[in-house]
Order: structure tokens, then C-alpha cells, then sequence
């Protein structure tokens, strides 16, 4: 991690340089983050580039309620293809779509289905801002874990860069949106006159006078798709929903498995459990049904969580900003699966599973270090060049950001990996017998492990759970100096072996 932190801010120090007295407009800026080839020394852009022109030159300054504006798009993808078509564009989203937000999320709508970034055909897009985010990269990584895990129609994303009515405007992410389609969630909602798949989404208490509500189980949930169900429709929508969750709430495992699909919710739950989302019993949470079955997912929505709550708040947001304890056992459907021990058991083997990926979030050179080398000019740009505050503070509901890009992003790899150890230690997932001071696991107790201790406390290694329970000797809770006190004095014989 330090090594690609400080390689970081090596790249920052010499963008600084290379971007000063320029100013934040596409006319006068780069056209692009730029990077050299080695081999002939042509300039390649590291992300694609989204331009966009909208009909009155009033992009910067759209809000939600102008609806869909006329404009243009032009998307330059890394391997120099381009792509220019007329489109519908409008400001998206619910908190970053307020009026005093101004780095907004964006809708593309194209006028027939279009292979954008070779993401497949489909006419909309969304231009995710990651506004509350400082480190820009929990939505990343959410959506890379949940494909990760194979969690069905998680959508594919691209970091990009955005250029609006000439004004450089940033690092986004543009993605899928979740709705019906063959390259989306591919559920059948045209069969049997539209009642056979849907998807709908938990919506706690938002309203939108063209959206369908339907309440079961004290849980309500908004109709997605299809988008403008008749009277018909919704009755067997809920009343398939209203079957499922009674089922459900009896707790017959054999039941419960036919009516839903538990690896999809498993991993859903590992996800958000995981995160902490803040909104996991409030909004942007899926459910599709397809084939007869309730699947969870897909995965949305991850800027407000991952210690990125402001526990201040609410009694919600202090649960969702600490990296300890358990949050989504009592969100939604899960509060009634959470209870059950064979569900808990299916959730400790998928956690297994996975492990390894989780703990690579956050390793020396895992998928945080690969982001920053891969994506460091793009994430400095961000702020150096449209003008963004890594320490901007957008919204109460968001803790308050430190002050600088790297501060964040150490508090984001922290919170994960004292997450990741706590949950690991919840659900027991290295509970086997192990040799006490046999930090690097060789069979035996050496200076080497004490070595490992000092690391960890020096922050140049990060040591896995398994790892944390060995080198903790004197069993107090915590790894410092006095458990490498304790191996050395083991390995000169001045004590007894552990």
C-alpha cells in the first residue's frame, strides 16, 4: 500500500507541475490524462473521454427537474475508437441530484440501443459522479466485488472522464443502469402479458408519482420493471411478493430455498454486510424475480458506505460508519433470514469463498494500490483541474472528508481492513487450531515473526485475521509491541515457548 501511495504522490507532484496556469476548460486543457509509450513516445489517454454538448449550452447547470435536454456525445475509448451520436442527457439520482450539488450524475439516452465501451447494446447509461465519495472508488470496488463473486447482472463500468459544454467536470464512472434488458437484468417481463419476471426495489418512503408502491411485511417496495404496470400486473406482483415473504417468515429452510435463490442472497449479503451501506433498509436495494425464483441484487449504490457515513447523523449512519459489528441483519427481507442459523451457515461458506478476494482490497499491491497506479492522474485530475475538494463536505449523511486525496483513501483501506477482520472473526471463519506466534505460518516460532508484528504496527504489512490471531500472544485483543517482545524472548529461550 505505501509503495503505491507513494508512487501516487510522486504522479501528483509532477501533474501539478505539468498542469499549472492551465485552466479547467476543454478549449485550454489537455485534451485528455495523458500517458507516455515507452516505445515511441505517443501520448495514449488512460480513460475514455466523454464530450458533451447540450443543445443550449446549459449542461453545468442542469437540475433534475429540467428533465431530458437535447445534446451530443462524442466517446474516445483508450483504443482510439469514437463514438458520436445525438442524445437525450438529464441529471439522475436523488441526493446528488439537490440543487446545491453541482458535481451531478448524468442519463445518457441514445435514440436507438448502442455497444458503448464494448458494455453491450442498450440505449441508457448513467454517469456516475461518486459527489460524496472522496476516494471515488467505493462504487468501483462494490460493483468489482459483486462481479467478483459471479452476482448476476451486476453492471459493468468504466472510469471515465467528462467534458460538459467545454468544461472539464471530472472523473466518473459511466455503467449500466439496473433495469430490463438482454445485456441488463435479462428477465422476461413481456410473457403472460408482463406477470411473469419483474424487479422491484426497496423504497422505504420516497415517492414518485410515476413509480408503483406495494407494501408486504412492513417492507415496501418500488416496481421497477415493468415500469408502468397495470392493475393486473401489480396484483400479481405483490401477491407473488406477499407468498414469498410469508414463506419466509415460517423459516422452512427447504421452503424457503425454492422460492429464492439463496447464493444470490448469500453474496448480497456479503456485499452490503461487508460495506455497511448506509441505504441497505432504505432505497436502492434489488430484487428480481425470474423462472419462479427471487433473486437478490443487482448491486447499487456504495458512495455512502464503507465508514462513509457521518455518525452523526442518525443512530443508522453511527451503526454504518463503524467498522465493527453486524448492520445488515436487520435490513429488510434479510431481517428474517439473518435469524436463521442455516442461512448464517450459508453465509460463513460463501464468506470463505471469497475471503481471499476481500483481503486483497486492501493488501500491498491488491485491488486499492492497482486502482491508484492504474487510475491516480485520472483521480488527481478530478480535483486539480475541475476544481473539486477532496476535503469537500456535500451533505450531512456524509462523514466530513479528510483533507487530503491520499488521507482518504488511507481511512477507506483501514476501515475495510478492520472490517474485513471483524466480520472474519464474527463468523468464525479460522477457527481451526493453530500454533500461537506462528505469524508467517511455517510450523514454527522465529525472529521472523516478531518481524511481522513490527510491521504490522509500523503499517508496512498488513497481517490477514489468521495471522492477527497468531500474533496476538498475550490473547488482550490487540497486536503490539509486547507480543514481538514475547516471540523474541521465545526465540532467545528466555521464556518458555508460547
Amino acid at each position: 500500500m505505501k509503495k503505491a501511495m507513494s508512487f501516487l504522490l510522486i504522479v501528483l507532484v509532477l501533474v501539478s507541475i505539468s498542469l499549472s496556469g492551465l485552466s479547467a476548460t476543454a478549449a485550454e486543457l489537455d485534451n485528455t490524462a495523458l500517458a507516455s509509450d515507452e516505445n515511441n513516445n505517443a501520448e495514449t489517454i488512460i480513460v475514455p473521454q466523454i464530450r458533451v454538448t447540450t443543445a443550449n449550452g446549459n449542461g453545468t447547470t442542469l437540475q433534475k427537474a429540467d428533465d431530458y435536454v437535447d445534446a451530443t456525445i462524442t466517446i474516445t475509448d483508450t483504443d482510439s475508437t469514437v463514438l458520436t451520436d445525438s442524445i437525450k442527457f438529464k441529471v439522475r439520482g436523488n441526493s446528488t441530484a439537490q440543487p446545491n450539488i453541482t458535481k451531478k450524475a448524468f442519463t445518457i439516452k441514445f435514440d436507438s440501443k448502442k455497444d458503448v465501451l464494448n458494455m453491450g447494446k442498450a440505449k441508457k447509461w448513467s454517469l456516475l459522479a461518486n459527489t460524496f465519495d472522496p476516494t471515488l472508488m467505493r462504487n468501483y470496488i462494490a460493483f468489482d466485488f459483486a462481479q467478483n463473486m459471479g452476482l448476476e447482472f451486476t453492471s459493468q463500468q468504466r472510469i471515465v472522464e467528462l467534458y460538459l459544454d467545454d468544461s472539464y467536470r471530472g472523473c466518473y464512472v459511466l455503467t449500466e443502469p439496473v433495469e430490463e434488458g438482454s445485456t441488463r437484468v435479462d428477465i422476461d417481463i413481456d410473457s403472460n402479458d408482463g406477470m411473469k419476471d419483474f424487479l422491484v426495489e426497496l423504497e422505504k418512503d420516497r415517492f414518485e408519482s410515476d413509480v408503483s408502491y406495494f407494501t408486504t411485511s412492513n417492507i415496501r417496495f418500488a416496481v421497477k420493471e415493468p415500469e408502468e404496470p397495470n392493475d393486473e400486473q401489480l396484483t400479481y406482483i405483490f401477491t407473488t411478493m406477499d407468498d414469498i415473504m410469508n414463506v419466509i417468515k415460517e423459516g422452512n429452510q427447504e421452503e424457503i430455498s425454492k422460492r429464492i435463490d439463496v447464493p444470490s442472497f448469500t453474496r448480497y449479503y456479503l456485499l452490503n454486510e461487508l460495506f455497511k451501506t448506509l441505504d441497505f433498509d432504505y432505497s436502492s436495494v434489488f430484487f428480481y424475480y425470474k423462472d419462479g425464483v427471487l433473486y437478490s441484487g443487482p448491486a447499487w449504490d456504495y458512495d455512502l458506505a464503507a465508514g462513509n457515513a457521518n455518525p452523526s447523523s442518525s443512530q443508522v449512519s453511527k451503526a454504518s460508519a463503524n467498522p465493527e459489528g453486524l448492520y445488515a441483519t436487520d435490513c429488510n427481507i434479510y431481517k428474517y433470514l439473518c435469524s436463521y442459523d442455516w442461512f448464517n451457515d450459508e453465509i460463513r461458506s460463501t464468506y470463505l469463498q471469497y475471503y481471499d478476494y476481500i483481503n486483497n482490497i486492501t493488501a500491498d499491491g491488491g485491488l486499492i494500490d492497482n486502482l491508484l497506479e492504474t487510475y491516480g492522474i485520472v483521480f488527481e485530475r478530478n480535483f486539480s483541474d475541475a476544481g473539486w475538494s477532496p476535503s469537500q463536505w456535500w451533505v450531512y449523511e456524509q462523514l466530513k472528508p479528510l483533507s487530503t486525496y491520499s488521507d482518504n483513501v488511507k481511512y477507506l483501506s483501514e476501515w475495510l481492513h478492520t472490517r474485513n477482520i471483524w466480520l472474519s472473526r464474527y463468523y468464525n471463519l479460522f477457527d481451526e487450531e493453530y500454533l500461537l506466534g506462528d505469524i508467517d505460518e511455517d510450523g514454527g516460532i522465529t525472529v521472523v515473526d516478531a518481524t511481522y508484528i513490527q510491521r504490522h504496527i509500523a503499517k508496512t504489512t498488513i497481517l490477514t485475521p489468521s495471522q492477527l490471531d497468531r500474533a496476538d500472544t498475550s490473547k488482550d485483543g490487540e497486536v503490539s509491541v509486547i507480543d514481538a517482545t514475547t516471540i523474541q524472548r521465545v526465540v532467545a529461550k528466555i521464556t518458555p515457548e508460547l
